[in-house]
């Protein structure tokens, strides 16, 4: 069972350009949804693959992206910040802003090279160079095949350095019937990670577990 008082008030979310775009949208909507502030912060390369993959158009600036990304995700006035790639005065920038944890999803390859070998060029580099020198959760969504070994390797560095790489490989034993089930079986096993409670997939056991009980 999960401890409220490990669970989130604010998670950083970062979406660069990795293919599924869907995954950084929808954990969006349930981090709202939990109640979580949620500090935003999204790629350029993030903003054409968006465009691409869903019917979702992301202005250019942030105060408008602000908007638009709250009105999509249901949030009420002021859960949702949208920052720049260089608002360096932005909470995820410094490690004496408010502790909370970093989710890159999706995350580039770039993003984790990047990552893994300490740049901090923009605000999601800095974000999660922050995360891993504060010791704070930092979970990182590649979506890639196959992987090189360069992208291997910068995930065996990142992982020893203490982030979780959760690749975005659904798995298929809960009966997907839509794609939308394979998207919320990742976000569930965010959710999960983030110590935050959701009710998109039942976890493994459950099941034989109340048969057990009622047994």
């Amino acid at each position: 069972m999960s401890n409220d008082q490990n669970r989130p008030s604010t998670v950083n979310l970062a979406m660069t350009g990795a293919s599924g775009a869907q995954y950084g949208l929808r954990l969006l909507q349930c981090l709202v949804s939990a109640g979580c502030r949620v500090n935003v912060m999204v790629s350029r390369a993030a903003q054409v693959v968006i465009a691409t993959e869903t019917d979702l158009k992301l202005p250019g600036t942030p105060p408008a992206m602000q908007e638009t990304l709250s009105a999509y995700s249901g949030a009420e006035p002021g859960q949702v910040l949208v920052f720049g790639r260089e608002d360096w005065f932005a909470p995820p920038a410094s490690g004496s802003g408010e502790k909370a944890p970093l989710v890159v999803c999706p995350c580039s390859t770039g993003t984790l090279s990047a990552l893994a070998t300490g740049a901090s060029n923009n605000l999601i580099e800095r974000a999660g160079d922050v995360a891993m020198k504060e010791r704070r959760p930092l979970i990182l969504v590649p979506r890639e095949a196959p992987f090189s070994e360069v992208h291997l390797e910068n995930m065996l560095k990142l992982t020893r350095m203490g982030a979780v790489i959760m690749p975005a490989s659904p798995g298929f034993y809960h009966k997907p019937q839509a794609v939308e089930d394979l998207v919320d079986f990742i976000v569930a096993r965010i959710l999960d990670h983030l110590n935050l409670p959701q009710d998109l997939m039942p976890r493994w056991g459950e099941a034989r577990a109340q048969d057990k009980r009622k047994g």
